[in-house]
């Protein structure tokens, strides 16, 4: 990784039951689809907008160094 890079770290605090499928799919690509999975992962624009779309499921943090 190199420096400078800014990462953060997800964590799934609810279900993905009952959502929507590109919801789901969307778990999926951050690398979750189990309640309190924690994922890190560099901060960028598509991240965010992964993030956007079930900001609702999970818990974002940024972390340091």
């Amino acid at each position: 990784m190199p420096d400078g890079t800014k990462r953060i770290r997800i964590t799934q605090v609810k279900s993905g039951i009952n959502r929507l499928e590109d919801q789901k799919r969307t778990l999926v690509g951050l690398g979750l689809a189990r309640l309190h999975r924690t994922r890190e992962l560099e901060d960028t624009p598509a991240v965010r907008g992964m993030i956007r779309k079930v900001r609702h499921l999970v818990k974002v943090e940024e972390v340091a160094g």
